[in-house]
């Protein structure tokens, strides 16, 4: 890595005015410390992603921009997610930067991380995971909940970094590869490491919320978790198979017992038992539908090829937003 490669930070935005004022003076302190120290060059840029806040978000990165050039921002048309947010930001620096990091904007991830990261980019690995040391700041339900996404995810297919959300450094040349994934269905976890390249990790202390509330509660989680698992793995289908074949053979074992106790004369009425086999084969029968429909919807979105986000206001240098229209990445 030579001192002149710039270093862009891609900060994804939703309802952020209570965090925004310190994340971005902390950002700013650690840029210029690793200005000062060659690491990086002095072009090198903070990018806050507006995901169509209702607050007073985007004027404060206006605000930022017109004190400090260093500051740059992307504002997206409306509302379209975390993932999209990301990889707007992502796509819209990877032709203006040598390398990018991205990290949420509510400082749980250790900015002193980021030196760890330049410094295994440094020695030739082109995506540096950022992984949590540990979970103590968690309570037992979060923490228990938390390992069993990953775990749960990895079983069903999803290959993911344990303990990896979305900090992590990727190369402008990573970044160009990750652009050759066109799918609708976003999941960056599960994506990047399909790059391949040389990956490595830095291993960090995640901290508590600055400020603001959590934008994803458990049952965001779950759905990010079933989101994920549907985008990048066929098992759910698998596993509906084989359950399929598993009633049908138990099935063909309750007719056989149930025709020699007929024959035998040992016929009981068997409500109950029929009732819940109905309700039982019902509910999975649903469930099955459900399932397969998920996979449905997502090959209906697949299909339409819609654009996954619009950027309808671009802040950063003079230079770098000609050049990006003159790629038509700007309208």
């Amino acid at each position: 890595m030579a001192k002149n490669d710039k270093l862009f930070m891609v900060i994804p935005c939703y309802n952020e005015q209570e965090v925004l004022p310190e994340t971005s003076k902390r950002l700013k302190e650690k840029l210029n410390t690793l200005i000062k120290s060659e690491k990086i060059s002095p072009d090198s840029r903070i990018v806050f992603v507006d995901d169509g806040s209702r607050d007073n978000t985007w004027n404060m990165i206006e605000e930022l921009h017109k004190e400090d050039p260093i500051f740059q921002g992307v504002k997206l048309s409306r509302n379209r997610g975390h993932q999209n947010a990301l990889l707007a930001g992502l796509m819209t620096v990877k032709d203006i930067c040598d390398i990018s990091i991205s990290m949420d904007a509510d400082l749980q991830d250790d900015i002193n991380a980021i030196d760890g990261m330049v410094e295994k980019y440094e020695n030739g690995a082109e995506i540096v995971y950022g992984v949590r040391s540990q979970r103590k700041t968690d309570t037992f339900f979060k923490r228990y909940t938390a390992e069993s996404y990953y775990k749960l995810m990895n079983k069903m297919g999803a290959d993911i970094v344990y303990n990896h959300a979305d900090f992590r450094l990727m190369s402008s040349r990573a970044l160009d590869f990750l652009s050759d994934f066109s799918e609708v269905n976003l999941f960056l976890r599960g994506i990047v490491p399909m790059i391949g390249l040389k990956t490595d990790v830095e291993y960090y202390e995640r901290a508590e919320r600055f400020a603001g509330e959590s934008k994803y509660p458990l049952f965001k989680m779950l759905q990010f978790a079933f989101e994920g698992i549907t985008s990048l793995s066929t098992k759910p289908i698998k596993i509906i198979s084989g359950l399929g074949v598993f009633i049908f053979f138990t099935s063909f074992i309750v007719l056989i017992y149930s025709l020699i106790r007929h024959f035998t004369g040992a016929t009981i009425p068997g409500w109950t038992t029929t009732v819940l086999s109905v309700w039982a084969i019902g509910g999975l029968t649903m469930i099955s539908l459900g399932v397969i429909g998920e996979y449905i919807g997502k090959i209906y979105l697949e299909t339409k090829n819609r654009p996954r986000y619009i950027i309808s206001t671009y802040l950063g240098d003079k230079e770098d937003e000609q050049m990006l229209r003159d790629v038509k990445f700007l309208k």
